[in-house]
C-alpha cells in the first residue's frame, strides 16, 4: 500500500525563498569568453579551480540549486554576477548565454513541458535546445514571477528528485523516527548518512541535530563503529544498516532496516529529498551500480 506525501505550505514557502540563490552563476568554456569581454563590468570571473575551492560558492544551497555534480567537465571559468547583470545584456547575447548554460548542465534550467501553462513563463527566459524549449531561472526574474507559478515550478522540480509517494510507517519503526518518516526537510543538507546515524542512535534526544547534517563517509564509518556495528555476511534483518560502496570501497549511500524489508531512507541532501519508508527492492534498483554491505550491532 502506498501513501501520498507532501511538504507543508510553510516548507514550500521556504523552498521558494531559497531555491534561486542571490547571485547568478554562469559556467563558461574558454572559447566562449571572448563574446562577453565587453559585458563583464560588475562581475567577477573565476577560473574553474579557484571557484570550486571558494567557500562563498560551496554553500549547500549553491551546490544544490546549480547542481554542481551535473556540470560539464569542459568548464574553464565561472562568471559570478549581480542579479541585474544578465538583464542589461543585448537579447542575442543573453540567449546565447542561456543556451550555453543548458549545454554546460547548469541547474535552474528545465523543460517547459513540465508546466501546466508555459505562457506564464517570461519569453526572454525561454530558449530552444535540440528542439526542446527550456525555461531559465535567474534571481531577479524569479522574484518577479507570480507566486502560483513559483509554487508549481518548485513542486514539479521536487518530484523530479523523488516521487511524492511512500510506504506507511510500520509498527516496528523506532519512536524517535516517527516525526521524520515520510516528511520533508525545510533546509538543505540533511543526507542519507545523517539519517542512518540518527536511526541507530542510543540517545536520540541528544543527537536529533545529527539528522539535519550533511555527514561524509569517514565520519559516518567512525560513528557506525562507535555504535557497535560491524560487517556481516548474512541476510538483512531489522536493526541492520546497509551501506552501498563503489569499487574503491567509498561509501555512496546508507539506509536503516526497520523490519527486514522496509527501510528508513533519504536519497539525497536537497530539501526535495524526503525521509521516506521504502522497500528493499526500491533501494536495490536505485543503488544497483554499487555493492551493498550489511552492518549489524554487536549485541
Amino acid at each position: 500500500m502506498e501513501m501520498t506525501i507532501r511538504p507543508t505550505q510553510e516548507q514550500l514557502h521556504h523552498w521558494i525563498d531559497k531555491y534561486v540563490p542571490e547571485k547568478d552563476l554562469f559556467f563558461m568554456k574558454e572559447s566562449d569568453m571572448a563574446a562577453y569581454e565587453n559585458e563583464l563590468s560588475g562581475t567577477l570571473v573565476f577560473p574553474k579551480n579557484e571557484f570550486f575551492k571558494h567557500s562563498s560558492y560551496n554553500s549547500i544551497q549553491m551546490v544544490n540549486s546549480y547542481m554542481y555534480w551535473n556540470l560539464s567537465k569542459n568548464i574553464d571559468y565561472v562568471i559570478v554576477a549581480h542579479p541585474n547583470w544578465v538583464d542589461s545584456m543585448p537579447r542575442n547575447k543573453k540567449e546565447a548565454l542561456f543556451k550555453l548554460q543548458v549545454v554546460m548542465g547548469r541547474g535552474l534550467a528545465g523543460p517547459l513541458s513540465y508546466l501546466t501553462d508555459d505562457n506564464l513563463f517570461p519569453e526572454e527566459y525561454i530558449i530552444e535546445v535540440d528542439g526542446e524549449r527550456f525555461g531559465i531561472l535567474q534571481r531577479m526574474m524569479w522574484l518577479a514571477l507570480p507566486y502560483t507559478l513559483k509554487e508549481e515550478i518548485i513542486c514539479r522540480t521536487a518530484q523530479l528528485y523523488d516521487e511524492w509517494t511512500s510506504t506507511p510507517a510500520p509498527a516496528e519503526l523506532p519512536s524517535h523516527l516517527e516525526k521524520y518518516a515520510n516528511s520533508f526537510s525545510t533546509n538543505p543538507g540533511a543526507n542519507c548518512l545523517a539519517a542512518t546515524l540518527y536511526a541507530i542512535s542510543f540517545h536520540p534526544e541528544e543527537e536529533e541535530w545529527i539528522i539535519h547534517e550533511w555527514v561524509h563517509g569517514e565520519t559516518f564509518a567512525r560513528k557506525l563503529t562507535q555504535a557497535g556495528y560491524f560487517n556481516v555476511d548474512d541476510s538483512i534483518k531489522g536493526g541492520d544498516v546497509v551501506v552501498w560502496v563503489n569499487e574503491e570501497a567509498i561509501i555512496q549511500h546508507a539506509a536503516y532496516c526497520i523490519d527486514g524489508q522496509l527501510f528508513f531512507n533519504k536519497n539525497g541532501q536537497t530539501f526535495f529529498n524526503p525521509w521516506k519508508i521504502v522497500h528493499w527492492q526500491e533501494l536495490e534498483e536505485e543503488w544497483k551500480k554499487f555493492t551493498p554491505c550489511v552492518y549489524r550491532r554487536d549485541t
